[in-house]
């Protein structure tokens, strides 16, 4: 999506009756919603600069020129693109990445610099590294861009930031190599930048160029559980940007610089599709690989580690593998330090006591900090979904100082499910009633969010969607009883909804750790259990009475959840004890489990829902182009 577009004639025009910014607030409006002041007076400086670099430019009038073009599948926009044709008629696309900085600091660490935003000296993404990482992707997922060979020619432009000779951070011989992949410029070298422009623009192309990018198809993010293979090879799989590229470089280096004498902890807060798993199992290959430090993965999930482990099957020895992948519940008599670190993902679901009956050990938290050196755990206490869901930031902070452990804590932000719409993201969590945002209403043009009238329709979405790539799944809420002594019978449909003669099995076998990647699973319905930390291109979403809306709210109904699930398992009891907390808690638990089954999508999400009132609220808070 780009949100300005002009000629490059039209869009001097627009900078020269000082109406830029306007023009790109209202189309901002128009196809976004609302945006900050700051932004707009971002606009507003930083494309006076762009248009006298342009008027200087030798490219031809009839050039394009875009403003705020989302990165795809990611919640990232480049700042400009000017497009043409080289001198040998190739299609070309400058890319711009436009700061506003004035002062910065170098660090020793890969791309990572530091600059005054946002109110504060922060460790930021190298610009030349945003601006190269931004191109590879739009190469990567865009398949206009690949299949026609368009060429991306990415940049960056400091137009506040003086030229300080030798010493000056942003062209430091530490950020050598990005600064070959593109280059800096700064307020003295706008000549510099116009040469660079006019290097590649040498003929205009009558809006062709951006059109078919704007309208390219994109293509679905990699899957990390497919690219795991490759990545223990050493092969780069995944581009870090923005924040994801601060907080790997800073997770590197304090697992780079651990001791014996040094405990440390570090909380990495991020929410559905923000990359924490991508990171994690980066790092955990990296550490391996490249420092040959004790590492393993852990998560309490068993669907990523049965996913992982059936990936790797026969690539590596299963000891290794089962040595790379643990549950949480694996450190109860794990002497102190054992390990130079744990990577925890998923820290939400940690419990606090481990084993099948929950009657191990003192605390998961405080058992994986004592056994390593550094623990790593990357959270999200939105996505707490059963009764015995014990992590949270403040246990971790408590356990940490128990044990004379220093605290290091960092958010991710940067959105690369559900194509990359942060918006989609805000809006369910408004919708839903888990906190409140701006996003009132969803735009299906950042997200393909349908509501569909009948499950047999659902299914037969995801049936034919599923062709593509068998990444395509329907799941459902815990509304009906998962009979065990039927479990890999398929002709037993354990969900049934006769009003429109629906009936459908759950995930058939014993545990369902590989639903999402088993081909025939798809004739199954998949529940939070055998999905969450996992992800699929298209998701489809039955929610059941447990979640209704009465009186202008959204409802939770614990005893519509089935008697076979554990999720609430507590509750009753809870219920006599304390009604108030009880009622509260089940009511995270409910909406928690329907959030992180409506986003387990990166392409897509289509649902059904049984409470009609329900159903009429939701599509009302959908905004149809």
């Amino acid at each position: 999506m780009i949100i300005y577009s002009a000629t490059k004639e039209q869009f001097i025009f627009d900078v020269q009756k000082n109406k830029i910014e306007t023009e790109i607030y209202k189309m901002f409006q128009e196809k976004i919603g609302r945006t900050s002041l700051a932004e707009i007076r971002s606009w507003q400086n930083s494309m006076m600069y762009m248009a006298n670099v342009l008027m200087m430019s030798q490219s031809p009038d009839d050039s394009q020129v875009a403003i705020e073009y989302q990165v795809p599948n990611t919640s990232k926009r480049v700042d400009f693109i000017i497009t043409g044709l080289d001198n040998e008629k190739l299609e070309s696309v400058v890319i711009v990445e436009l700061k506003q900085w004035d002062k910065a600091e170098i660090t020793n660490k890969d791309a990572i610099i530091k600059s005054y935003v946002g109110g504060a000296v922060r460790e930021l993404s190298h610009p030349s590294y945003q601006a190269w990482t931004y191109a590879k992707m739009i190469q990567e997922y865009n398949e206009t861009v690949r299949n026609d060979n368009i060429q991306l020619y990415p940049c960056a432009y400091l137009h506040n930031f003086h030229n300080a000779g030798f010493d000056n951070p942003i062209l430091n011989q530490i950020y050598q190599e990005h600064l070959n992949r593109a280059p800096a410029f700064l307020r003295d070298d706008a000549e510099r930048l116009t040469q660079f422009i006019d290097q590649y623009i040498k003929y205009g192309d009558n809006k062709d160029i951006l059109y078919r990018i704007d309208n390219g198809r994109i293509r679905p993010s990699k899957s990390l559980g497919e690219s795991i293979a490759s990545m223990l090879d050493g092969n780069d799989e995944f581009f870090m940007i923005d924040d994801q590229k601060v907080v790997y470089e800073e997770l590197k280096r304090l697992a780079t610089t651990i001791t014996a004498n040094n405990k440390n902890v570090i909380i990495v807060e991020g929410g559905p599709g923000t990359g924490k798993s991508v990171i994690a199992i980066n790092l955990l290959v990296e550490l391996i690989n490249e420092y040959q430090l004790n590492t393993q993965y852990v998560t309490r999930n068993a669907a990523p580690r049965g996913v992982y482990s059936a990936l790797l099957k026969g690539y590596r020895k299963k000891s290794f593998i089962d040595n790379l992948f643990r549950g949480s519940g694996s450190y109860v008599h794990t002497e102190s330090n054992y390990f130079d670190v744990l990577i925890v993902d998923e820290a939400h679901r940690l419990t606090e006591k481990s084993g099948m009956f929950q009657n191990l050990g003192e605390n998961q938290m405080l058992e994986l900090i004592n056994a390593s050196k550094l623990s790593i755990f990357f959270i999200d206490e939105n996505q707490s979904v059963t009764w015995k869901d014990f992590g949270s930031k403040d246990e971790i902070r408590k356990h940490a100082k128990e044990l004379g452990a220093e605290v290091y804590e960092m958010e991710l932000s940067s959105q690369f499910r559900c194509n990359g719409s942060g918006g989609y993201l805000a809006w369910l969590d408004n919708t839903l009633e888990i906190k409140e945002t701006a996003n009132v209403l969803l735009d299906t043009d950042d997200f393909d969010f349908q509501i569909v009238d009948d499950p047999n329709e659902l299914r037969e979405k995801i049936f034919e969607l599923n062709k593509i790539n068998n990444k395509a799944r329907l799941l459902a809420g815990y509304c009906w009883n998962w009979d065990k002594d039927k479990r890999n019978d398929k002709l037993h449909h354990d969900i049934n909804i006769p009003k429109y003669n629906f009936s459908m099995s759950w995930n058939l076998g014993s545990d369902g750790s590989e639903y999402l990647i088993k081909p025939e699973s798809v004739n199954e319905a998949g529940c939070i259990h055998t999905s969450q930390g996992l992800e699929v291109d298209y998701v489809g979403v039955i929610i059941g009475k447990d979640l209704i809306y009465r009186n202008g709210k959204v409802v939770t109904v614990p005893e519509e959840r089935a008697k076979t699930d554990q999720s609430l398992k507590g509750f009753k009891k809870a219920l006599k004890e304390d009604p108030e907390t009880a009622l509260r808690r089940s009511d995270e638990i409910i909406k928690n489990t329907y959030r992180t089954l409506l986003t387990r999508g990166m392409k897509a999400c289509y649902v059904y829902i049984e409470d009609d009132e329900l159903k009429q609220y939701i599509q009302n808070r959908i905004k149809f182009s």
